[in-house]
């Protein structure tokens, strides 16, 4: 959402071409106009049959030959294979769109079904493309990934890491196409706080932000583990997560066994702008992410661009991209992932260390100006945009 409006910013007219609708209760406002003029399909309509007839008597060779490419490059993964022949109506639908509405390049978000219905748009109608890949749409499967990247007018990894897996899956080839741009966040918004923390004024409990989808690849259980532990040592502290999602019921359940009913709050889904109140009064932001059972890890969250670059120091995991922004002992602390001991000194550390608060705080916010911020980046991808269509 806030690339998008970035990248209008720098004078990209954007287009949106939801692969689905979500139903959702609440949403940030600046989303709204998005959603009003978004070009929302449904999955099956007369006009998409039609375009399915328009495509088989026009181009034949290349709407069957681009089915097969689907069907052998998703072989084995049936998520991705489901995915891909489940869009593949909608997709080829939305290139005539496309290309009647005269768009000059697609950007998809995520190597997964989004990618791929890029992929089908270019091989139909000849848009470049190019798609960002951000976590567990290349961690957890990578079936298709060297195709889309061959086609791809350009990839763009948030992270070295993730470029590294993209690079490893292809071979070694494409390398001067895979092209690293960090997300990043709005530091004209995100601001370092200006008064002290109720903790700091005496007259409330240490507070923890954790943000988050409530999911496994989170690691929340393990900061409800590390609550546990600071509990025990008589640490006063206050732990808010933000966000709902499947792991709620088991999550408050575990709140409850440990005793941590008054002391732990959950506050579900809430807007941007009650995010930056909350990083106002927090005093320290956890962000445990693990692996998976499934293989899913995390990217950079974002949430953590925000924490830090409103100059709240961070705690957080050990894992794929995170120590790209958050260098052990230089702008934060790094745990092992699923160590909830390791997560609970690291926590009392910053507890006990106002300086080290302060200076994680600065160090923070300097790394997000640097290498993170929305702007900046968004104008390097707009960059490229820009370089594509000259071609």
């Amino acid at each position: 959402l806030y690339e998008m409006l970035a990248m209008e910013q720098q004078g990209v007219q954007i287009e949106l071409y939801p692969l689905q609708r979500e139903r959702t209760k609440v949403m940030h406002p600046e989303a709204a106009a998005f959603v009003e003029r978004a070009h929302f399909q449904p999955h099956f309509s007369w006009p998409i049959l039609l375009t399915q007839l328009y495509f088989l008597l026009h181009k034949p060779l290349v709407y069957l030959g681009l089915l097969w490419t689907l069907v052998r490059a998703n072989w084995g993964s049936m998520r991705y294979l489901v995915g891909a022949l489940a869009f593949f109506p909608k997709s080829a639908h939305v290139a005539r769109l496309m290309a009647a509405e005269g768009i000059v390049h697609i950007h998809a978000h995520f190597a997964s079904h989004p990618a791929a219905a890029a992929f089908i748009i270019h091989r139909l109608v000849g848009i470049p493309y190019s798609f960002t890949a951000h976590g567990s749409d290349i961690h957890r499967d990578r079936h298709m990934l060297r195709e889309k990247v061959a086609e791809a007018a350009f990839a763009v990894p948030i992270s070295e890491y993730n470029k590294e897996i993209i690079l490893t899956e292809c071979k070694g080839q494409f390398r001067d196409k895979v092209l690293v741009i960090h997300c990043g966040v709005d530091t004209q918004l995100f601001q370092p706080r200006t008064a002290p923390t109720p903790h700091e004024l005496g007259q409330g409990p240490f507070t923890i932000l954790c943000i988050g989808t409530l999911h496994e690849v989170k690691g929340q259980t393990y900061l409800i583990e590390a609550c546990r532990l600071l509990q025990a040592r008589g640490i006063d502290f206050a732990c808010h997560f933000v966000a709902d999602g499947p792991d709620l019921a088991k999550l408050t359940q575990q709140t409850a066994q440990a005793g941590l009913t008054e002391r732990i709050h959950f506050h579900g889904r809430v807007t941007h702008e009650e995010i930056v109140r909350l990083l106002q009064q927090t005093d320290v932001m956890a962000t445990p992410s693990v692996l998976s059972s499934d293989g899913r890890r995390e990217g950079i969250p974002v949430v953590l661009m925000e924490g830090m670059g409103s100059g709240v120091p961070v705690v957080a995991s050990a894992i794929s991209g995170i120590p790209e922004l958050v260098k052990d002992g230089e702008s934060g602390l790094l745990a092992p992932p699923g160590d909830a001991q390791a997560l609970a000194n690291a926590l009392e550390q910053l507890y006990k260390d106002p300086a080290l608060r302060q200076h994680f705080g600065q160090a923070g916010r300097d790394k997000v100006l640097n290498e993170f911020d929305l702007n900046t980046n968004a104008a390097i991808l707009a960059s490229h945009f820009a370089a594509e269509k000259s071609q």
